[in-house]
């Protein structure tokens, strides 16, 4: 049987590495922002490293396993499909892959206990359907090479 996106991403011997890939993923994606809602991004990215250096890091450690969890299906359907790339195939169904991933966040946004977190992510939140979608490209491609 296969292993789950959970047991290959979350293995002690490539977590470490998933997670810095998450990190430069999201950095990348951040530093290529551009207009209105990519300057507030910004700013709200910014406004979370000063508060917390570490912050973007650790909730990636904190969010990688119900992200594996919420991308297994589309994984699953995927590579029983064979060929092709993931990421291709998660913007073939973008609208809900999106929502999956950002009921995570939501979820986590509600439950903090950190107001400046909080308001960095609700300043971005209305955009960041818009952002994950244009990334999930990268994300299949990070997928793919540790799963």
């Amino acid at each position: 049987m296969a292993a789950t996106l959970h047991e290959s991403l979350l293995a002690p011997d490539v977590r470490p590495q998933v997670v810095a890939d998450c990190e430069a993923l999201v950095n990348g994606e951040v530093s290529t922002m551009s207009g209105v809602s990519g300057t507030a991004v910004k700013l709200a990215y910014k406004a979370v490293r000063t508060y917390d250096a570490g912050h973007i890091h650790y909730m990636i450690e904190t969010l990688l396993p119900s992200m594996a969890d919420a991308l297994q299906p589309y994984w699953a359907d995927f590579t029983a499909a064979g060929g092709g790339e993931f990421g291709d195939y998660l913007a073939k169904y973008q609208d809900e892959v999106c929502e999956a991933l950002l009921a995570i966040t939501d979820e986590r946004g509600r439950n903090s206990g950190r107001p400046v977190i909080v308001k960095a992510y609700n300043t971005v939140r209305g955009s960041a359907a818009k952002h994950v979608k244009a990334a999930l490209s990268e994300v299949g491609a990070l997928v793919e090479k540790w799963a």
